[in-house]
C-alpha cells in the first residue's frame, strides 16, 4: 500500500460515516444468524458495546491515520477475541462478512468502477494487516501460561509500537517542517491537528487551537528588510518551542502566521502559554508585538481543524483591536 492508496481510501470516510449505521446494522444482522456467535453475545448490554466498538472500527479504516494507536488498537482486538473465546473460524468468517459489505458500499458511493476496484483493493489490503496482528496476539496468547503471555504480548506490542513510531517518524520527517523556523509546515499540521482531534475524541478531552500573526509584519519587510523580517519569524519559531509543552504542536502557518494546537489544555492554561511567547519573543524584538487568538474544543463539541482554526483566526482579529501584543479567547 503507497501513501496515495491510503489518501483515496481516507477520502471515503464521510460518505461511510453517512451510511455507517445501515453497514453495522447489516453485519450484525448476518452474525446473529450464527448460534455461536449469538452465544458469545448473551445479552442487549453486549452488543450495545459490540455495536459501538464496530463503528469505532469501521471509520478506523477509513481515518487516514495509521500510526502507533492504529496497531495497538488491532493487537488489543485480538487478545480481547482470544479472551473473550472467539473462535479463529469465527473472526476471520466475521471479517469477511464485513469486508464484503464495505466492498458493496465502496462499489455504490464510488462511480468510477476503475477507483472503486482500487479502492476496494487497498481496503483488502488494510484488512489484511490488521487480521495479521489480531492473529498474531492470538498465537501469543496461546503460549505458555496466561501471566508469561500476557508479558509477551505487551513486550511485541511495545517493540511493534517501537518501530511504527520509528518507520512513521521517518517518513514524517521527510516533508513536514518549515525551513526557516523548524516548526510544522502548513501541509504536514493538518494531518497532526486531525489527529490530535481525533485522539481527544475518543478520549472525551479538551483541546486549544491558538492562531497569531506579527502585527504589521508586511512594514517589516518594507522598512527593514526581508533579512530582518525573517530573523524576527525565527525569534518566533524559537519563542514557541521555548514555552510550549512537550505535547503541544507548534506551526508555521504561512507567511508571519502560527498556529499552535494544545492538547488537554484549558483556555487559561493556554493563555498562560501564549503570555510566555510573547515575553520570550519580546526579549529580542521589543518593538514588534504578537497578536494571538485562541478557541477551545470542549468535551462534546466535534469540530474539524479548519473550522478550529477560523474560529481562532477571527479571535486574533478582536486582539488587533488592542495596540500592542494582546490575546483574545
Amino acid at each position: 500500500m503507497t501513501p496515495a492508496d491510503l489518501r483515496q481510501l481516507a477520502s471515503l470516510k464521510d460518505k461511510i460515516a453517512a451510511v455507517l449505521g445501515g453497514i453495522v446494522d447489516e453485519f450484525y444482522q448476518k452474525q446473529t444468524a450464527i448460534e455461536d456467535v449469538v452465544l458469545l453475545i448473551g445479552d442487549a448490554e453486549t452488543m450495545t458495546r459490540l455495536r459501538r466498538a464496530q463503528y469505532d472500527y469501521v471509520l478506523e479504516l477509513f481515518c487516514g491515520i495509521y500510526d502507533a494507536d492504529y496497531v495497538n488498537n488491532r493487537l488489543r482486538i485480538g487478545l480481547v477475541h482470544k479472551r473473550i473465546g472467539v473462535e479463529p473460524k469465527l473472526y476471520l468468517s466475521a471479517i469477511k462478512t464485513l469486508k464484503d459489505i464495505l466492498t458493496r458500499v465502496i462499489r455504490t458511493i464510488v462511480e468510477d468502477p476503475a477507483e472503486a476496484n482500487e479502492i476496494a483493493d487497498t481496503l483488502d489490503k488494510l484488512i489484511y494487516f490488521d487480521t495479521t496482528l489480531v492473529f498474531d496476539t492470538y498465537i501469543q496468547s496461546m503460549v505458555g501460561e496466561i501471566a508469561a503471555a500476557k508479558i509477551r504480548t505487551e513486550k511485541y506490542a511495545e517493540e511493534l509500537a517501537r518501530q511504527v513510531e520509528d518507520r512513521t517518524r521517518e517518513l514524517e520527517t521527510m516533508a513536514r517542517t518549515d525551513p526557516l523556523t523548524g516548526l510544522y509546515n502548513r501541509r504536514s499540521m493538518t494531518e497532526v491537528f486531525e489527529r490530535e482531534l481525533a485522539h481527544a475524541r475518543r478520549k472525551r478531552g479538551t483541546l486549544c487551537c491558538a492562531y497569531f500573526d506579527v502585527d504589521k509584519f508586511k512594514s517589516i519587510n518594507d522598512e527593514k528588510g526581508h533579512v530582518f523580517g525573517d530573523q524576527v519569524l525565527i525569534a518566533v519559531g524559537k519563542a514557541i518551542e521555548h514555552s510550549i509543552r512537550e505535547v503541544d504542536i507548534g506551526c508555521r502557518y504561512g507567511g508571519d502566521e502560527f498556529c499552535i494546537v494544545l492538547p488537554d489544555c484549558s483556555l487559561k492554561d493556554a493563555c498562560s502559554i501564549c503570555e510566555r511567547i510573547i515575553a520570550h519573543f519580546n526579549q529580542k524584538f521589543p518593538q514588534q508585538a504578537l497578536s494571538i487568538g485562541i478557541v477551545q474544543k470542549g468535551i462534546d463539541d466535534v469540530p474539524t481543524a479548519q473550522e478550529l482554526i477560523e474560529a481562532a483566526d477571527k479571535k486574533m482579529y478582536q486582539a488587533k483591536e488592542v495596540e500592542g501584543s494582546h490575546i483574545a479567547a
